[in-house]
């Protein structure tokens, strides 16, 4: 099969991400697109394959944008339910929190590993390995340095168990009744403090997830720690966790409410412009979910876990949002959130009040192919918002974007 995808996003954005040469210029418009072109084998019993090449840049970009292969990768699968699936791919694990494809970033994540696993009677076990260098030379060949990967090894067990439906509840597309995974994560990151002897310094994840469906109801929650040492050799021990609850009165409507937490640094200081702030951290405590699509939990505006905090510490995050969402015209969602966006660690001289977001997410599907979407957000920053991020001194800041995606089957068949 021969597939491809045309992906095309205009934005208008006031505010938020100040230009360090000119503080009083906070504005960008500009049109991203992302083409894909994909080869894929699936029509055998044992055997699949895919390669997917993609660009992706801005209209008018010097250099005319990145030209790489998202996917490359082939696999088989035994009848028994035993699976490997090796080269670079995509991953995507419970609601992409921790593993997520991001795919609203044009250039989305994906990874050169060996992924093998089995699947049945309610249950699945996948195991991921990677191992990244830059060269295959012996002149450095055991640093791993401004990779296309943010890590040099990783190691990854996932277990899920899905209870299924009785005639009781009615099924839809969340899957079984009750679902439960647990995550077991080792990432290995080069440390260079040492030049003269880089070692690999490790940090692990534990955590589960939980998703169940009751009739009309879906309610979702999760937990994650983190511990090791990161690059710098400093001591992590950091935790987040999540509780949604959604209702559907209704098919076409649903109302959704939802809490996250993750933790944050401890005696964060932020000196006011034009000042020093030194804080030494002999244990990171802020949760680090860097792998995932975190585009679609703390905010569309992405002002959480894309871009940094001044010094590159983070103090935590709080998200209190309520959403409502419906399908009043088939092809048709609309889609209004409100979140409240506080910091977990109580910052030297400032309150933890970050913001308010609002957003407007309208999405029409015109044929099976064609897709249309358009999104509009206000952020009302808070003080500690501006300090933080170093944005402009008007706090009201703007966010619109509308996009366009063609994604054709353009050739099948079948022998």
């Amino acid at each position: 099969m021969l597939d491809a995808q045309l992906m095309t996003r205009g934005e208008l954005r006031r505010g938020g991400l100040a230009n360090e040469n000119d503080p009083t210029s906070d504005k960008a418009n500009f049109i991203l697109a992302r083409t894909r072109l994909s080869v894929g084998y699936d029509k055998s019993d044992w055997l699949q394959m895919r390669v997917t090449a993609q660009h992706n840049g801005v209209w008018g970009q010097e250099g005319k944008g990145n030209f790489n292969l998202y996917e490359a990768w082939a696999g088989v699968r035994a009848r028994w339910g035993g699976f490997a699936k090796f080269g670079r791919q995509s991953l995507s694990y419970d609601d992409e929190r921790i593993i997520g494809k991001n795919d609203w970033s044009m250039a989305a994540f994906s990874h050169d590993c060996l992924k093998l696993g089995w699947e049945g009677h309610g249950h699945k076990v996948h195991a991921i390995g990677a191992f990244n260098q830059n060269a295959a030379n012996i002149n450095g060949g055991t640093t791993y340095l401004n990779g296309a990967q943010a890590y040099k090894s990783w190691l990854t067990l996932w277990y899920h168990y899905e209870l299924p439906f009785t005639s009781t509840f009615k099924k839809d597309k969340n899957g079984g009744l009750l679902g439960i995974s647990l995550i077991a994560m080792d990432t290995g990151m080069q440390s260079i403090l040492d030049i003269e002897k880089p070692k690999t310094e490790h940090q692990q994840l534990l955590g589960g997830f939980l998703r169940f469906t009751p009739k009309n109801w879906l309610v979702e929650g999760s937990y994650y720690h983190q511990f090791g040492h990161n690059e710098d050799k400093i001591k992590i021990n950091a935790w987040m966790a999540s509780a949604l609850a959604r209702y559907s009165p209704i098919k076409q409507l649903h109302l959704t409410t939802g809490f996250d937490y993750l933790s944050g640094d401890k005696y964060f200081a932020v000196p006011r412009q034009g000042g020093l702030g030194l804080v030494r951290h002999d244990v990171i405590r802020g949760f680090n979910p860097i792998y995932g699509s975190h585009h679609r939990f703390y905010g569309m505006m992405d002002f959480f876990y894309v871009s940094t905090y001044y010094g590159g510490f983070t103090p935590g995050l709080q998200n209190l949002y309520f959403r409502v969402g419906g399908e009043p015209l088939k092809g048709l969602h609309i889609d209004g959130s409100y979140h409240y966006l506080a910091t977990a660690t109580k910052l030297a001289d400032m309150g933890m009040t970050l913001g308010h977001e609002f957003e407007l997410n309208i999405t029409y599907r015109i044929i099976k192919e064609v897709n249309v979407a358009f999104g509009y957000s206000v952020m009302n920053g808070s003080s500690n918002m501006e300090r933080l991020k170093r944005s402009a001194v008007d706090r009201n800041l703007r966010w619109a974007w509308l996009s366009l995606t063609v994604s054709p089957r353009i050739f099948s068949i079948k022998w």
